[in-house]
């Protein structure tokens, strides 16, 4: 019922989100497009407007009334009533451009020898427009009060200017400078009548990120900054070194909040037009359609699965908490499939019948398996002390032997030596509190059986043990490295007059590596067969009873099967006459 549900609302579902998602996606985009050309109209108004400042400044420039007062200017110690009516001339001309353009554009000259032309002092020169102009070469200046201008009037208000050399064009010599000033409003009135949402506002900036029409950076200055520096790393230059004309937007987030910071560039007077609204009031009416859509499809899809729960409760609930249950039996978690068991209610007799006979069977199967698997561990455990009980009178019978040897060849010195190394021996199969041991101690064992053979044998046996550094943290079974080597001397003495038996012990990969190699009579293939296939899990009961040769390596074999499982491996390269290496990898134990 619940999937049926889901079947029915899910279409509509998906379809409330598919079209909210793409009515979101369209109408972000032309919310965008609409903010990036308002921005872009405004751009090409300031653009209209400085190009216009320019085109005056050069016209004031190559007046010929301008440049009749710098000749005059250069020469006024002897014409100075000629310089007096140039420059009466001049302010006319400069005066004519404020009274005829509707901007209220108006226009300073400064000299270096006698300043401006209106104020007629160098004070202009402590300003931090000339400053920036001197200095950086900066020719728009930001919004400031200058004096030097024609009127009381003008000289109140916040101007902005256009500075560019006052060059006398006879003699290509720079004499001061010319400044065009606008009033500060002709831009800021316009850019302060765009509106993102309820509080994004729009500003001109320079390339320090300085308001250029001083405007208040009030809760945006950190925003108005990143942004800058974004531009700054990603800006584009042409092969003139020039900047290029960007614009478009871009994300920031600030206290946690996400930004949307519109921008255009303005190359020819380093300035940017920047907006910066918050993204949610930009798509604020957008969300506010978009969140009800989908909550009213949440409630709707609610509704329907509190419908379908009700009336799938009485009848699918108990099957599906016995599915879980059967989940459960299968890995073999019973006690937790008997509490997932359902308590089924009257009136659903095939389901209480169904029921109860498969809580009857897990309890049944559990009893069974746990009965089985205690009876096992008890037949393994017998099995392996059994297995180790057989190594112990095989072993002490062929000690004894090299014992008695040596006292029929009446070596009471090397008897004594050879007892005492039997004693530790016996110390060391005495202690079975454990069935693993460090792989040093067993090692330390088979020195002591070795030096006992030694005494038996002396030149004709030559072994070397190689302990690598990382087998001696590693454990393993006890009494499975004797039998081998044992084998490996007897055998390599009948194939020749030496034995030369190599043991040694490696820990690789996480596997712990048992080498005994030797030069005796070897075996055949069907002998190493025979062994191997002793490996793959037959019963090792038999081996108790087994007889003939090769009774050593089954009972180690038998012991590493019962004790490791399949994860014990051996590998037996062997061939008549060319000696024996038997391999064994066992995993590595270190408790």
């Amino acid at each position: 019922m619940v999937a049926f549900s889901i079947l029915l609302i899910f279409p509509f579902v998906s379809l409330v989100y598919i079209l909210t998602s793409e009515s979101a996606n369209l109408i972000k985009n032309s919310l965008e497009i609409s903010a990036s050309q308002t921005i872009e109209q405004y751009a090409s108004h300031v653009t209209t407007l400085m190009k216009q400042l320019e085109d005056i400044g050069n016209q004031v420039l190559g007046s010929s009334i301008t440049q009749t007062w710098l000749a005059d200017l250069r020469n006024s110690e002897d014409l100075e009533r000629e310089e007096l009516l140039a420059k009466r001339r001049v302010r006319d001309f400069l005066s004519s451009y404020a009274v005829n353009n509707s901007n209220g554009i108006s226009i300073s000259l400064f000299t270096i020898a006698k300043g401006g032309l209106w104020k007629q002092d160098r004070t202009y020169e402590q300003q931090p427009w000339f400053l920036d102009y001197k200095e950086q070469n900066v020719k728009w200046t930001g919004s400031h009060l200058d004096e030097d201008q024609p009127d009381e009037s003008m000289r109140n208000r916040n101007v902005n200017g256009y500075l560019l050399p006052l060059v006398e064009l006879q003699t290509l010599i720079s004499v001061g400078i010319v400044k065009v000033n606008y009033p500060t409003s002709v831009l800021r009135d316009p850019l302060e009548r765009i509106h993102f949402g309820e509080t994004g506002r729009v500003f001109l900036l320079d390339i320090d990120g300085r308001s250029v029409l001083g405007q208040q950076f009030t809760g945006v200055a950190a925003i108005l900054q990143e942004g800058i520096s974004k531009l700054a790393k990603v800006r584009q230059t042409n092969q003139a070194g020039k900047r290029v004309r960007e614009s478009g937007v871009f994300a920031v987030r600030n206290q946690g909040k996400p930004y949307l910071v519109f921008y255009e560039e303005l190359p020819d007077q380093n300035w940017t037009i920047m907006g910066v609204v918050p993204e949610r009031e930009l798509y604020a009416k957008l969300n506010r359609i978009k969140e009800t859509m989908l909550l009213v499809s949440g409630i709707l899809l609610v509704i329907v699965l509190v419908v379908a729960f009700g009336l799938s409760k009485s009848v699918t609930n108990p099957l599906t908490r016995m599915a879980r249950s059967m989940k459960l039996v299968k890995r073999g978690e019973f006690d937790e499939a008997i509490k997932q068991m359902p308590n089924t209610q009257r009136g659903h007799s095939e389901i209480g019948y169904v029921t109860g006979a498969f809580g009857q069977m897990t309890h049944r199967l559990k009893y069974l398996i746990e009965t089985e698997y205690e009876t096992n561990l008890r037949r393994k455990n017998a099995e392996y002390k059994a297995l180790l009980l057989q190594i112990n009178p095989h072993f002490y019978n062929n000690t004894l032997e090299i014992i008695s040897g040596l006292a029929a060849m009446k070596r009471n010195d090397l008897v004594m030596d050879a007892t005492e190394s039997l004693g530790q021996m016996m110390r060391y199969s005495l202690d079975l509190s454990s069935d693993q041991v460090w792989v040093p101690e067993e090692l330390d064992y088979i020195r002591d059986y070795l030096f006992i053979l030694k005494l038996r044998y002396d030149d004709r046996l030559q072994v070397r043990i190689e302990e690598a550094p990382g087998a001696r943290e590693l454990k393993m079974p006890k009494f499975i490295l004797q039998p081998l080597v044992e084998n490996a001397v007897k055998y390599s003495l009948e194939n020749g007059e030496k034995a030369i038996v190599e043991l040694g012990a490696e820990a690789r990969d996480g596997w712990l590596y048992l080498t005994i190699s030797d030069n005796g009579i070897g075996m055949n293939g069907e002998l190493a067969a025979d062994l191997q296939r002793g490996l793959s899990g037959a019963d090792t009961t038999a081996i108790l009873h087994t007889e003939g040769n090769s009774i050593g390596l089954r009972n180690v074999l038998a012991r590493c099967r019962v004790q490791y499982g399949d994860a014990f491996e051996v590998h037996i390269a062997s061939s008549p006459d060319s000696g024996t290496t038997i391999t064994m990898r066992l995993p590595a134990s270190r408790s």
